[in-house]
Parts: structure tokens; sequence; C-alpha cells
């Protein structure tokens, strides 16, 4: 790429692209691009001008070499990144901006009066007929304030006033059609799908490859707990699919074959091959911005309050008009009330509040599926934690693998990691990282894979049962037995270590040890949740009495449980809810998804299973537990916020109804003043809640 340094200072440099214009995809490449690069800090591209801002660290002519080699056929930028971008979203609005003031003020210059006169009675048809169908439908809302405000200021041959109000509230519309869109669409993207590796049939076999090398008419297999990454139709297996994601049923769907599948819902049971209708990523970007648009789940409490009030309001701002007419007889100060509704300025603040705090979540990798969940994190008094991959490591490791029958251990891991890569949980990742440390090479040697949730899995692999799971899995359900001659090995298993019990046809074939280490920061995270405002921290573990006493006074929790399943799990927190509390599940694990779906607000850990992911309300996507800290104080942030917002625009709104009514201020000026400071309250709720 050809370019020249328009200035720099150190560690900063505004460079031009040697070229003609910048399309839209030309200038989110170069952005993409850029980002990618380990030095690079911040980078801004400016399409209309050809320029890009960089801001990097360390070497500069590593940064300059980069330029130079950069090409933008040669960057593979990832499916749906530029079509959702939203720089031409950007575009667009600044146009309409530009046009509708250029337009406003071209007319009051070279139109003749005359004409401005017929221009601006044709225009007002819009908002009066707006008007009246609000009162048709037996409602007074805003659309009646503006419509008598216009209709009024037109009778009274008042023509400067209605264009004057006709400007504004077209400017209000651009801008809060434009913020509510961006918003919405930074959510979006925030929410939409990750999905690396797919399971892809080839001749009769399922081969793990990129997500990116998958194209439309490819068969891609769906296992249980995973999601579903692309749109296509079932072409075989049957599988109950969780479409709650997209469509809020709470009842998971059928699907057998011939059935559709849509990307972005999860197999709950079962298992289904689909084969791919469309691999690009935005049409499930398409679908949550939809989702996102029609969704209750956005409004918190707090919101839907202030709306609810606002449209309560507007029939006493009428009333006051028709008073105040009344009583002064002065048509001038009737019309500053109109020309002044708190509607506005709330349904506009408090939306973008919540999108912006949900937005601000996901600069610190927490993905928040809708405002009322900040709200209930805001108001929980209780917080329940699973152990494994929780409040222990996301990564725990495999420390050795202790053979029962005589095979070799590598064989052993090998069976293993097979089974277990099928269901990715914390401890079947480390199995899966072992065997890839170890260069051991798993291919596909069993026959269907069936998961038991929070027990394990079962097999066949050479006409063998083989099976891999916890030790009430293997030893109560299945009825293994110990190998004659190794009941002393198994007595002395190292108590250090969780154990992951592997079995083939019915008798123990080997106890894989995995350390399963206590995060760092565990008892500071629930030291400062405490002193944030939960009172009760439980955690729940499938582990062992031993080894769940010693987490919990490492950790700090005020209670636990151990040897708990997903239904205990569940029942915990729906007791919890009863007795009145508002209650926080985190968990990463198929078997946490009941509890997840239980509790007030749902948080799951990213590394953990994608069904906890999407079930949950509020996916971490950092491995840094303090990330809880920061969701509570945001959430608290946003609460005071709306709040605040709630009380400025009453209190100025109300302010300059009194000027109006007293004769102090114009109309067109209260007008002027009200979209300002609506404006103004809209721009400030989009900034940042935690500096």
């Amino acid at each position: 790429m050809k370019f020249k340094i328009k200035h720099e200072t150190k560690g900063r440099m505004r460079i031009h692209v040697i070229q003609s214009r910048m399309s839209y995809e030309q200038a989110d490449t170069l952005l993409y691009y850029l980002h990618s690069q380990t030095e690079v800090t911040f980078v801004k591209v400016y399409d209309r001008t050809c320029d890009a801002a960089i801001e990097y660290v360390g070497d500069r002519d590593g940064v300059l070499r980069t330029l130079c080699e950069f090409c933008y056929e040669k960057v593979e930028v990832p499916a749906g990144l530029i079509e959702t971008s939203g720089r031409e979203l950007n575009h667009i609005y600044q146009e309409k901006l530009v046009h509708k003031v250029l337009f406003h003020y071209a007319r009051i210059c070279f139109m003749p009066y005359p004409v401005r006169i017929v221009y601006t009675a044709c225009h007002a048809v819009h908002y009066i007929w707006n008007g009246l169908k609000c009162l048709a439908k037996g409602k007074i809302e805003v659309p009646v304030l503006d419509a008598t405000a216009i209709g009024v200021s037109i009778l009274r041959g008042d023509i400067k006033t209605a264009s004057s109000i006709m400007f504004m509230l077209g400017i209000g519309e651009i801008l809060e059609d434009w913020t509510h869109k961006k918003s919405v669409d930074d959510l979006a993207r925030t929410m939409s799908l990750n999905v690396k590796k797919v399971w892809m049939v080839q001749e009769d076999q399922q081969v793990l490859v990129s997500s990116a090398e998958i194209q439309s008419g490819d068969k891609v297999v769906i296992h249980m707990g995973n999601v579903i990454p692309f749109d296509g139709t079932v072409v075989s297996g049957e599988a109950m699919v969780n479409q709650a994601s997209l469509t809020g049923e709470s009842v998971p769907i059928r699907k057998t074959i011939d059935s559709y599948a849509y990307a972005g819902t999860v197999v709950e049971e079962g298992e289904v091959t689909i084969e791919v209708k469309e691999a690009s990523g935005s049409s499930r970007f398409e679908k949550i911005v939809t989702m996102i648009e029609e969704s209750e789940k956005l409004k918190s409490g707090l919101e839907s309050k202030a709306e609810h009030l606002a449209d309560k309001l507007v029939p006493y701002s009428l009333e006051g008009t028709i008073l105040t007419y009344l009583l002064t007889r002065n048509v001038s100060k009737a019309l500053s009330i109109l020309m002044v509704d708190f509607s506005c300025a709330l349904k506009l603040a408090m939306p973008i509040s919540v999108l912006s705090a949900i937005r601000e979540a996901s600069i610190h990798n927490l993905t928040v599926k809708g405002g009322k969940y900040l709200e209930a994190i805001a108001e929980a008094d209780t917080i329940v934690f699973d152990k494994t991959g929780t409040l222990t490591k996301a990564k725990p490791t495999v420390v050795e693998v202790i053979p029962f029958d005589g095979s070799d251990e590598k064989d052993l891991l090998r069976i293993a990691a097979c089974l277990e890569e099928h269901f990715p949980h914390s401890m079947a990742n480390a199995v899966v990282d072992a065997a890839h440390k170890q260069e051991i090479v798993h291919d596909e040697m069993h026959s269907k894979v069936e998961y038991i949730v929070a027990h394990g899995i079962a097999s066949t692999i050479a006409d063998k049962r083989v099976i891999i799971g916890s030790n009430h899995f293997v030893f109560e359900d299945e009825k293994c037995i110990i190998p004659e001659g190794m009941e002393s090995k198994f007595d002395n298993l190292p108590q250090e270590y969780s154990h992951l019990y592997l079995a083939i046809e019915g008798k123990l074939a080997a106890v894989i040890c995995i350390e399963d280490p206590l995060r760092e920061e565990a008892f500071a995270v629930v030291s400062s949740l405490k002193k944030a405002g939960l009172s009760k921290v439980v955690m729940m573990t499938g582990d062992s009495e031993r080894t769940a006493a010693s987490i919990a006074r490492r950790v700090g929790v005020d209670e636990y449980y151990s040897e708990v399943l997903p239904e205990d799990k569940a029942k915990f927190v729906e007791k919890e809810k009863a007795e009145g509390r508002k209650v926080i599940m985190i968990g990463d694990g198929i078997n946490d998804s009941p509890a997840l779906s239980a509790a007030d607000v749902g948080i799951a850990i990213s590394d953990g299973a994608e069904i906890a992911r999407e079930i949950a309300d509020i996916t971490v996507g950092s491995d840094d537990l303090f990330e809880l800290v920061t969701l509570r104080l945001l959430s608290d942030s946003l609460m005071k916020r709306i709040q605040n917002n709630y009380r400025q625009i009453v209190g100025f709104n109300s302010l300059l109804i009194l000027l109006g009514v007293t004769g102090v201020i114009q109309p067109t000026t209260s007008a002027l003043l009200h979209n300002t400071s609506t404006l103004l309250i809209g721009l400030k709720s989009m900034g940042n809640l935690l500096d």
C-alpha cells in the first residue's frame, strides 16, 4: 500500500492513503488489519479523506513495514464484520442531518414566501394526520401535542413558528433513529456468534474443521449442548432445540429430518446433521437485531416505568395548554407548553442509557442480553457459584493418567480425548489439551457418542462399551468394577486432584488425575462482591465433601453444598427466590443450565459449554472473575443514571414550561431549548458509566 505520513508524534501517526477514494469495505478492511497487529493499540480510519490515525507501542519501523505490506485483497476479514460495521449507517444519518439543515435554511433564504406557505402547510399534514390517528385509537400521546402545536401555529398564520417546530421535530427524529439504530447494532455485534470449529461430514466421517471453511451445501453435525452455527435443513438425527435466543420460546422445539434449524439456537438433547443453507454471518446478525428491537428483555423496570410515566404526562400537557389559554388568552404562552413534552426525552434517554450500558459491558468482555438483567444484578442479594471452571481455573490440566488394565497411558488418553472432544466442558477440555500437548492423534474410532448430563459419556469402540465420567456414574450407575488386585492402587489415588474414571466393558481402565487449581482472584472477588452489597455467597459442586470444604474455606463463601446434581442447583435457586431473594447463578457447564435458567440472572463463563452461554443472560468473556465486580458496579451506575436522567428531564422541562407560561421565552425558544436538552441528555446517556 502506498501512503504518506501527514504528521506524527511519539507513539502516534496520521497517514494518508494514496488513492482517489476509499469505500466503506476498504476502510473496514484496513481497520481490521491494523487492529490485528500486536503493536497497534488504537486505529481510526477516515474513509472520506482516505486517512488513518494510528497509535502504537514499540518499533515505529515495524508499523511502517506493516503498512507497506498491506493489500486489501490479501486480508481475510471475518464473515459479517464488514456488513455489520456500522460505518455506512453513520454516513447515511450524517448526510440526512446535513441535507435537513441545508434545505431548511435554503428554503428560508431563497424560497418565495407564498411558496413557503404552501410547502409548510403540505408538510404539516403528516404531523396532523399522525395526531388524528393517535386520537382515533383513544390515546393522547406525543403526536397529539405535535399536531396541536403545528396546527394552531398555521391557523394563526405563524408560518415561521410552524416551520421551526417541524424542523426541530425532524432533527429530533433523525437523531433518535440514528442513536437507537447505532446502539442496537453495537449490541448485536457483541451478541453475534463466534463458533470457530465445527464437525463437518466428509465421506461418512466427522472431521473437525474451521467454521470459515464451511460453504452452502456442506453437512455439519451438531452434538448435544452445542450451538447451531448456521441456518440449514436437518438431514439426519433428531434433537430438542432451544430457540429462546431468537424467538423467546421457553420450551425446546423438536427438530427431525426436513425441519429447519436456525443459527444461534442450541441443541439441548439429541444430535442432528444439518445441510448448511447460508454460511455467512450476516443473517444471524440481522436476526439478533430484530430480536433486540422487538424483545421486552431490553427494558429494565425503571426504564419501563419512565416510559409509562411519559405517556401519562401527555394529557396533562394538553390540559395545561388549554387552561393557560383560558386564563391568559395568550396563544404564545399556551403554545409554550405544547413545545415542551417530557415524553421525547424520557423515551430517548432511557433506552439509550440501557443500550449504552450493554455496549460498555461488552468492552469489559461481558455480553448482556437485556437491560432488565442489569437491573436484577443491581438488586441481587444472593450469588451462587458453581465450583469447577468458575471459582477454580477455567483451564484445569491433566497431571497423570493411572492405568488399571495394563494398557499404555497414551492409548488410554487417546480414547478419553476421542470421547471428551464432543462435549466441551473445562474437564473435557483438559483431557483434549493433554492429548494435544503429547501429540496424540485421536481420530474418530467410536460409534455414536451419548452424553449423560452431570454424569459422563458412553460409546462403543471395537464392539466394546466405553464410558468416562464421575465416580457416581462409573461405579454406581454403570456398576463397573475395579480389576482384581488393583483395589490397593485405587484406594491410594492422590486426593489433591479431581478424578475422571475411564471404564471399558464394565471394568475400570484408567483414572485421569486433573489439577483444578483455585483462581488467584477468587477470594478477593468474593470479598468485593460482599462489599458491593451481596449478602449471601454460595458455592455448589458435584465434587466430594472433602474437596468442596477445602475450596469453600479458602474462598470465603457463606455456604457450600457438595455432590449436588443439576436439579439440586436449580431447586436451591428456586427456594431462594421463593424466600424473596434476587439470585445470580454463575456456571460453565451443561449441568449448570437448569440453574442458570431458574435464576433471576444466569451468568456463564465463556470457556464453558455453548448451551450454558446461550441459555445464560450474561456471559463473561475474559478469564477474570473481577469482571463480576465490574458488572455489579456497572449495574449500580446504570440505575443511578436512569434516576438522574429522570430528575433532570422533569426538572428542566418543568422550568421551560414555567418560563413559557410567564412569557419570559417564546414558543420557538422553548422548542429549541427542549430539543437541545433532549439531544444533550441523549448524548450524555451514550457515555461510559465507569471511568
